[in-house]
């Protein structure tokens, strides 16, 4: 029995046996050939019956998951019809006389290195993608079989280096009760789709493969991330009894869902969900969602080889706005493309530093041609819902400006059209940056409501970028200075009568939860699943008692401080 510690992806309790999910030997012999011809025509095939495995499991995922994350698979098939990577591939074939395996891995190899050189995060996922379709290919070449999680019809916990989008949309819940990998974080694409298929998972153990054998008995506790391999009788019924118990707090959670979000002492606070896609609708109904307080709309512009169209948009805005209802609030982030998320098709000039570049607003007010056609859609699809529109990434109240005149020039263009349009849509601001905090009563005066994207507000105050492992201890919510900022966000709503929310990760966050209350926060937007957990916790918490530790709060002067004082107020 052995113990290993993870990251905590998704929460819940699995027992199973392990399944090792393994990439097979795909070693080779590189040797001249006679026939060229008859090895780009043996490529041919292979790359064509990749092709055909990755549509079906591109469907596979639609079924299970719903078209973001099939979109993944979109993305795949690119790759395999890629001339780009393609035709060097031949080439190489045809020039050195190389067989199919050789000139496959020395092309990709190349490519791979390139995407993992990049600085940007969203080029190095290409890396892993061109990996995942060329390890397919190439199993195809040796015919050797390729790992397929879609057969698996017993009980197991998946062992894995990593889980590729292809291995993840494969999985079915019913015979796969959790997953645990080396490598990983909270917001890689398999924990994204483990919290989206709700089992259990602990990623980034950086050992587990080397350290379990295939059916050893496993357990993986997402709640915690630990993983317990080849438990003792006592450890087992420990475990057993928290499964249970998690089981049995979700029923209660599950009580919940059509009740009003209230604190101890009577207050309203609102509830509702981050997400992507029309199909994520679902699960904010599901899990007693109160609305939408962030539609992130790039999933729209992404795995695709142009940009959606009008029409296109205008479906998809149309559609959470009709599953919502004409009650509850629908926040619309327009789109916010740079950064860590790039679209192949629309060549943008590569930065040092593309967080702190030309993204999100910056990229729409430049350009305007791409901004029109989304805040039409948007116009068109208002008459179905409460919608609100927010811009991101806003530094300066120029930029607020402009952004609101193309949106009311192109309401008064939808007019004379004669489409209908509401009166009533709110605008407002995600404050992501510092300056804008800093300023917020400024901006108070002319936005509608605000939307503290904490995960980009944390990294730009405290200077330290949150995918970097090395500097990851300065990703620090509860630090005075991100609540002296929050704080001063929420009562410059306050002071001019609008209201403030929150849809960065924090919201959803048990410890930050009780300080946003006593802080003023009005509306909390998290993942769905964590809503019934927060729900639960605020009916414990007093709005007024916690109002009076505030100014206690801010004059505190570590994050270590913060948490201490606020697990002891609240008995966490």
């Amino acid at each position: 029995m052995s113990n290993i510690s993870g990251i905590a992806a998704s929460s819940g309790i699995a027992i199973a046996k392990v399944y090792k999910l393994a990439v097979p030997d795909l070693s080779f012999e590189k040797k001249k050939v006679d026939s060229p011809e008859a090895e780009v025509k043996r490529l041919k095939e292979a790359l064509e019956v990749s092709k055909q495995e990755l549509e079906i499991i591109k469907e596979n995922a639609r079924k299970n998951l719903g078209d973001e994350h099939a979109e993944i698979f979109s993305a795949h098939l690119l790759v395999l019809s890629d001339p780009e990577l393609i035709k060097p591939i031949e080439d190489k074939i045809k020039s050195d006389n190389a067989n199919a395996e050789a000139a496959l891995k020395e092309t990709a190899d190349m490519f791979i290195d390139m995407f993992k050189a990049m600085d940007n995060e969203y080029m190095r996922e290409r890396a892993a993608d061109i990996q995942d379709v060329t390890q397919r290919v190439m199993a195809h070449l040796l015919n050797v079989t390729f790992p397929d999680p879609a057969l698996i019809d017993e009980e197991v916990v998946i062992v894995a280096e990593d889980l590729t989008p292809s291995d993840t949309a494969q999985l079915n819940k019913q015979f796969v009760k959790g997953f645990t990998t080396n490598i990983g974080g909270r917001t890689s694409h398999s924990a994204i789709m483990a919290r989206s298929l709700e089992i259990p998972a602990v990623v980034g153990t950086k050992t587990i493969t080397t350290s379990v054998n295939k059916d050893d008995l496993i357990i993986v506790d997402g709640i915690d991330g630990e993983v317990i391999i080849n438990p003792t009788e006592e450890e087992l019924s420990t475990y057993k009894k928290k499964q249970d118990d998690f089981e049995k707090q979700k029923q209660v959670w599950a009580k919940l869902k059509d009740e009003p979000t209230v604190t101890a002492d009577n207050e309203h606070v609102e509830l509702v969900a981050n997400i992507g896609t029309p199909e994520d609708v679902v699960g904010v109904k599901n899990n007693g969602g109160e609305g939408v307080g962030l539609y992130r709309t790039e999933f729209l512009y992404m795995g695709k080889t142009e940009l959606p169209t009008e029409e296109e948009q205008f479906e998809a805005y149309k559609s959470v706005l009709d599953q919502m209802g004409k009650d509850q609030p629908v926040v619309v982030r327009t789109l916010d493309i740079g950064g860590d998320k790039e679209l192949s098709y629309l060549k943008l000039p590569e930065e040092m530093n593309p967080f702190l570049g030309f993204r999100a607003i910056r990229l729409c007010l430049e350009r305007d041609d791409i901004f029109r056609v989304q805040l039409r859609a948007l116009l068109r699809a208002s008459v179905y819902g409460n919608l609100k529109i927010m811009f991101p990434m806003i530094a300066t109240l120029d930029e607020f400006r402009q952004a609101k005149a193309l949106l009311l020039e192109e309401k008064e263009n939808l007019k004379s059209e004669g489409k209908d349009v509401s009166e009533t849509i709110e605008v407002g601001i995600m404050v992501e940056i510092p300056s804008t905090a800093v300023i917020a009563r400024q901006f108070a005066k002319e936005v509608d409501f605000f939307s503290i994207g904490t995960n980009d507000l944390i990294q730009y105050t405290m200077a330290a970028d949150r995918m970097n492992e090395r500097v990851s201890y300065l990703y620090q919510p509860y630090h005075p200075a991100i609540l002296n900022l929050v704080s001063n966000v929420i009562d410059a709503a306050h002071a001019e009568g609008k209201w403030a929310g929150m849809c960065g990760e924090m919201a959803g966050d048990s410890i930050a939860i009780p300080i946003l209350l006593g802080l003023g926060l009005d509306e909390f937007s998290m993942s769905a699943t964590s809503i019934l957990p927060a729900r639960t916790q605020l009916r414990d918490l007093s709005k007024k008692e916690l109002s009076s530790y505030k100014e206690q709060l801010l004059a505190m002067s570590t994050a270590e401080e913060v948490e201490a004082f606020i697990k002891e107020k609240t008995n966490q």
